[in-house]
């Protein structure tokens, strides 16, 4: 099992294969992805790196923060998160997981959090299909009709489907194709759509429900600090053989 990394969503477009077909991709952006800590078995109790993404402003960053990073050696980070791995699976804290860290061709799980709502009648929020459009129906076109029994069972169930709060939910979608990447800009196109809005921060992991490539990465693609992108292969393989 290999760490995934954190995206930024910038939207949706397409591209075209050479017979002229063309591919709906979600364009997802790295923006400088780097390892800020290590979780370990003796110290946590489990094996995880924690990645973080994008640039915070220092002021506001607490003390204790500020602290961690100075650590790693790295800037404050906007967005963080851990990504189970394998012992042998660990990244060197600073290297920046690059985009080719996913080969193309290759089936990714994405998560991130729906677009939100807001109020919800039953119709939107769970597809009811309304009342009659006449025969006596006039103005709860869009209701939801019963939601429960009079004396028995005499109350509404629990979990009933009804109007409320849509959206804003952690949701994942599974078995993404990785259309092509881009190193050079930090891009990674996904064949379909992907929750989330734009600006949103999308997790990318390796499918769990399909067989990794035998030409993928391992622990992963990255760039150590201070090194050339001729280098970051090299550390790969390094990291790889130790």
């Amino acid at each position: 099992m290999r760490s995934g990394v954190i995206a930024q969503k910038l939207g949706m477009t397409r591209i075209f294969t050479d017979a002229g077909e063309h591919v709906p991709v979600t364009v997802l952006k790295l923006d400088n992805c780097q390892v800020v800590a290590h979780r370990t078995e003796e110290k946590n109790g489990y094996t995880a790196v924690q990645l973080g993404v994008g640039v915070a402003k220092v002021k506001n960053v607490s003390k204790a923060e500020r602290q961690r990073f100075a650590v790693a050696k790295v800037e404050p980070k906007r967005k963080l998160a851990e990504f189970r791995v394998p012992a042998d699976g660990l990244i060197p804290v600073g290297a920046e997981i690059t985009a080719d860290h996913f080969v193309v061709g290759q089936f990714v799980d994405v998560t991130g959090t729906t677009t939100g709502k807001g109020f919800a009648g039953g119709m939107k929020r769970w597809n009811f299909g309304g009342l009659r459009a006449s025969h006596g129906v006039s103005i709860s076109h869009r209701s939801l009709g019963s939601t429960g029994g009079r004396q028995d069972p005499g109350k509404t169930f629990k979990n009933k489907k009804m109007g409320g709060h849509l959206g804003v939910e952690r949701v994942t979608t599974q078995n993404l194709r990785v259309v092509q990447t881009d190193v050079e800009r930090g891009l990674i196109l996904v064949e379909g759509a992907v929750p989330g809005v734009k600006g949103g921060w999308i997790f990318v992991s390796d499918a769990v429900k399909r067989a990794l490539p035998k030409d993928a990465p391992k622990p992963g693609k990255f760039r150590l600090p201070g090194a050339s992108n001729d280098a970051a292969p090299a550390a790969a393989e390094g990291q790889e053989n130790a």
